[in-house]
């Protein structure tokens, strides 16, 4: 028998790993935003998740989200070289 305000539904809890979660969600912002930040980020937050995997779930989250740092970082090399060789970024403020 139930209680008056509970369900089956409430008391089961998600089993996903909340660290690849965000481990992903760092690598998809850091290709479009602050990809040399967020790199490392998803980075470390995918591999502290695929430790948790077996426990908690969400092996192939934390998979994508290393992948996905990684691809931010090269990105960031990418833009870093193409700048070097056009002569690197100027401010021309007036005057």
């Amino acid at each position: 028998m139930t209680s008056y305000g509970s369900s089956s539904a409430a008391s089961s809890r998600s089993r996903t790993n909340g660290l690849a979660i965000a481990s992903l969600i760092c690598g998809i912002i850091g290709v479009f935003l602050l990809n040399v930040i967020l790199g490392p980020i998803a980075i470390v937050l995918g591999v502290v998740g695929m430790r948790q995997a077996p426990a908690k779930g969400g092996a192939g989250m934390a998979k994508a989200g290393v992948v996905l740092g990684i691809v931010d970082l090269v990105l960031f090399g990418i833009l870093l070289a193409v700048s070097a060789a056009n002569g690197g970024f100027t401010w021309y403020v007036g005057g």
